[in-house]
This record gives C-alpha cells, sequence and structure tokens, in this order.
C-alpha cells in the first residue's frame, strides 16, 4: 500500500527555466542518501529545459535541500527532432535518455522521439534520435524510454505510437527492445502491454526486478477521467499481465485532484519510494508516496 506525502517539487518562478511545470521526476543516486531528481521546467516561451532538486531520502520522509541554478541540458538546433523542449525518461550508467519534443506537422499536434546523451557531461550522442521510425512503428510518438542492465543485456521498454484518432489525439502504448550495449538497439515493434477498449494511452513505463519478476509501473489514459497509475508484473519482460490493484488514486483536493501519472520507483535502503507528477502533466509539480507494508 502506498501513503502519499504530498507535494515535494514545485515550479520555482525565481527560475528562467522553470517558471511553470516540473515533469517526468528521474532520480540519479550521488551520496548514501543524497539523490538528483533530473526533471523538466518551462520557460516563459513554454519550451522545456531539464534540470534538477538536489534531495536527501529518510525514512519516512524526501526533503529539497536546493534547484539548479541553470538547466542542464537544453533543445537541440532548430530544425532539429528535439528543438522545441527536452525532458527526462532514464538515467543509467551515464546514459540520459530523454524525450525530445517538436510541434509536430499540420496534421499531427506534436512529435515525441527519444534521443540520448552523455548524463556526466550533457553532451548529444547525435543530434539525431535514438530510435527512427519503420514500417511497423512510422508515426512521430517513439518516446519515454526506461532501460535496465539485465544480465549481459540491456532492456528497454518505450512508448511507442499506434496512430492519430484526430490531430489531437495520439494512440500509444509500450512496446519493448533490446540492446548489448546501451546505444544500437534491436526491436520489432514487439508489444509489452495494450490498450484497453477505453484507453487511449499507455506513458512513462518504469520497471523494477525482484528475484524472477519484473514489475512496471506505468500510467494510462482513459479520456474521460484522465491519467492513472497502473501496475504489470511479468516473467520475462516479454509477457506482461496488467494487474487491477489500485496504485494511487488521486487526492480529493488540490495539486493531484485530477489525475495521478508519470510515476518512478526507486528503492532506497529496502523501502520504495515512488514519484509522479498531477494535474496539468506537471504543471502542479512533482510529489511522492512511500510503500507501506
Amino acid at each position: 500500500m502506498w501513503e502519499k506525502k504530498g507535494l515535494l517539487i514545485e515550479p520555482q518562478n525565481k527560475l528562467w527555466w522553470m517558471q511553470t511545470h516540473a515533469m517526468l521526476p528521474t532520480p540519479v543516486q550521488v551520496g548514501e542518501d543524497d539523490y538528483r531528481i533530473y526533471f523538466s521546467g518551462r520557460d516563459i516561451d513554454n519550451t522545456s529545459h531539464i534540470g534538477f532538486a538536489s534531495v536527501r531520502v529518510f525514512p519516512n520522509s524526501i526533503q529539497v535541500i536546493r534547484f539548479s541554478k541553470d538547466p542542464v541540458f537544453s533543445p537541440g538546433k532548430r530544425g532539429c527532432f528535439d528543438d522545441n523542449g527536452v525532458t527526462p525518461s532514464c538515467i543509467i550508467e551515464n546514459n540520459l535518455y530523454y524525450i525530445g519534443w517538436n510541434s509536430g506537422t499540420t496534421t499531427t499536434r506534436m512529435s515525441l522521439v527519444m534521443g540520448l546523451a552523455d548524463a556526466t557531461t550533457f553532451e548529444r550522442y547525435s543530434r539525431a534520435p535514438l530510435f527512427t521510425r519503420t514500417d511497423r512503428e512510422p508515426f512521430n510518438i517513439l518516446t519515454a524510454p526506461f532501460v535496465m542492465k539485465d544480465g549481459e543485456l540491456y532492456k528497454m521498454w518505450y512508448v511507442s505510437g499506434e496512430g492519430w484518432r484526430t490531430k489531437d489525439l495520439p494512440i500509444y502504448n509500450i512496446k519493448y527492445a533490446t540492446s548489448t550495449d546501451g546505444k544500437n538497439w534491436t526491436r520489432s515493434g514487439h508489444v509489452a502491454i495494450d490498450l484497453f477498449d477505453n484507453e487511449t494511452a499507455l506513458a512513462r513505463p518504469c520497471v523494477i526486478k525482484e528475484g524472477s519478476t519484473y514489475e512496471m509501473f506505468f500510467s494510462y489514459k482513459d479520456p474521460s477521467i484522465g491519467y492513472r497509475i497502473g501496475t504489470a508484473i511479468s516473467n520475462d519482460g516479454l509477457s506482461w499481465e496488467r494487474q487491477d490493484k489500485k496504485v494511487l488514486d488521486p487526492s480529493f483536493s488540490g495539486w493531484d485532484s485530477k489525475m495521478v501519472e508519470y510515476t518512478y520507483v526507486f528503492k532506497h535502503k529496502n523501502k520504495r519510494y515512488m514519484l509522479y507528477n498531477g494535474n496539468g502533466y506537471g504543471q502542479t509539480g512533482i510529489g511522492y508516496a512511500i510503500e507501506e507494508a
């Protein structure tokens, strides 16, 4: 059972890169109890940049120590896939897997495609996206990767478009890919988790492996109610069983009263902590919950 602890990170309008929003929390441990939570804020022009909050994790709480004065990673050059904004998705072994945002075309509202950068120097490995379109995945949503090293193999679960219902309504689920080096990927378009009939989107996978069991936290969207957080389990990372148990409900009032989404779950000293967004896709900030036995 998860116990909500409240709002952790609010947009800091004194910082130019975070006038609004704090979106897709992505934690990295930097000390015994210290973490950096990378996320994207938006500047006065509504453009996303990646910065961080330094936090300290306690058994029953997380406390913010400071925010980065400037972003560590900003949009790419005009005309590139990430020239309208960047958002973190996963950091592993000094690889920053991020989401590049572009304003789309006359027929689609946006393009969301993943990129890769060095998480120490924050230099791009390439100005091109990590995944390109294929006949199986021809749409302009190939994004939000979560990467795990499992033995000698890197495994990725990522968000992939299956089409557009209207210019403003994409359809996307969660697919699976593998790599031997974390940079060059093999993918067939294998669907890890698919949509239920009333859903239009599955978003931001996060996977934890305990023994031989994989557990995924992800967001699912029913347009009539907005985003909620779901879970699924698997024995191989390929075939997943969605769970009916509730993870977090929206609160009766306040910053996460309309929806909860974009969660990242991490384990610290045998306790699990959940970071997540609430109303407005990160507009109200980042909150957290702690799993209670």
